[in-house]
């Protein structure tokens, strides 16, 4: 029995190319340095004496930064490739959170936060491209679920180091951030050298479905509706869910914060091994469909179900199930609709999507609450879902799905 248990392990993290451990490893690297982010608002308000509008507005700046900085990260890598944005992005990020550290004034903080963010973002979309580079048919979706359980260990970890830096130093916040940014890319360039590489970051044409611009595509600018007005719903579960929690059900932060990286968790033990079963069975929308039911019932079930501890644990399952049910086949969607030379367009506007809604989520669950109550929320966002999957069932059973085969290079 115990056999077959590490068995299955096994072969669910088997298969997978040398390169997608590599990136994945610098992702865990850069990711685990992410500090300064989580810990901003707090930081300008009782470190800088901003107010909490101006600390509004640094935030604001790094929501637009994010949208920007996804968008010319996709137009870069499409035309220079992956690899040299990865570690552009890095080495400069990281001597920008250096410089950011020293800033004091409203204006400086600001613009700093916007370039920051610009060059930050950048990142994703080659990312993004290049761990589909490094996929096959049969393993893209579990290439990006590894990448997905190193960005869940990196913030775990993050997160935890750095609420430790906050208590003695907040200018550790951003050595360290800066620090780990650097050494990501020298690692990047140490494991793949760029001699080794070169030819495959060019835009080879690969002329299996044509090579149109995302912002074109009819069927992806709706899916990308679809899945931002579901990431605006799941971002809850990290913005408003915890105060609900604190308020409403009177947990304490210990509590809630182990809830929280139950999350994570469940992501570590449980997604590899699932997508391992599930990738190539059903069309990916099948599954998006399935993940976003999930998670506007756990929402929906807050208002139905006692006050209680397993109830609290329930809605952390459900939701992180349907997360990693509906987010890794998201990926393997676009994917399937690109080629080499428009595939960081793609990712780009996936990321922007994803920054949007991180931007708007706290904005519309806060007008929501003062409303209507924690109630209407919660019956907001299981609506919304049922929306986002209704849309996703007419997605599927109207668009035409390519299945392009994406050239795999070690």
């Amino acid at each position: 029995m115990l056999t077959s248990f590490f068995q299955l392990y096994k072969t669910a993290y088997s298969g997978l190319s040398k390169n997608s451990w590599y990136l994945s490893l610098v992702m865990f690297i850069n990711r685990s340095g992410t500090m300064v982010v989580p810990f901003m608002s707090i930081y300008t308000i009782q470190q800088l004496h901003f107010t909490i509008v101006q600390s509004g507005w640094v935030m604001a700046f790094f929501g637009a930064g994010a949208i920007s900085g996804a968008f010319i990260g996709g137009k870069l890598t499409d035309k220079i490739g992956f690899y040299d944005i990865q570690v552009g992005a890095l080495l400069i990020g990281g001597i920008l959170f250096l410089i950011l550290g020293y800033q004091r004034t409203f204006i400086s903080v600001g613009i700093g936060t916007f370039i920051l963010s610009i060059c930050n973002e950048s990142f994703r979309p080659a990312n993004s491209t290049a761990i589909a580079h490094y996929s096959s048919d049969e393993n893209k979706t579990r290439s990006y679920s590894l990448n997905r359980l190193a960005v869940n260990l990196g913030w775990a970890f993050g997160g935890g180091l750095g609420g430790l830096l906050a208590s003695i130093n907040y200018h550790l916040l951003f050595w360290v951030d800066g620090c780990t940014n650097i050494f990501a890319a020298l690692l990047l360039l140490s494991l793949m050298p760029r001699s080794k590489i070169i030819k495959s970051v060019k835009g080879v044409s690969d002329h299996t479905i044509k090579a149109i611009s995302a912002y074109k595509d009819g069927v992806y600018l709706i899916f990308i509706l679809l899945s931002t007005l579901f990431s605006i719903c799941f971002f809850q579960f990290f913005i408003m869910q915890p105060v609900f929690y604190k308020i409403q059900w009177h947990f304490n932060e210990r509590f809630i914060g182990f809830l929280l990286a139950f999350n994570g968790i469940l992501i570590v033990l449980v997604e590899m091994v699932m997508i391992h079963k599930l990738e190539g069975k059903r069309n990916p929308l099948t599954y998006i469909i399935s993940g976003i039911l999930v998670c506007g019932t756990s929402f929906v079930l807050l208002n139905l179900l006692p006050h209680a501890v397993w109830v609290a644990f329930l809605v952390v399952i459900l939701i992180t199930f349907g997360e990693m049910l509906s987010m890794p086949f998201m990926n393997s969607f676009w994917i399937n609709r690109t080629n080499n030379s428009n595939r960081g367009e793609y990712a780009a506007l996936y990321s922007m999507s994803w920054s949007a809604a991180q931007i708007v989520a706290p904005a519309v669950g806060s007008q929501i609450i003062a409303f209507g109550g924690f109630n209407m929320l919660w019956w907001v966002l299981g609506s919304v879902c049922l929306v986002s999957a209704t849309g996703y069932f007419f997605l599927k059973k109207f668009a035409p799905v390519y299945n392009q085969t994406i050239t795999t290079i070690d």
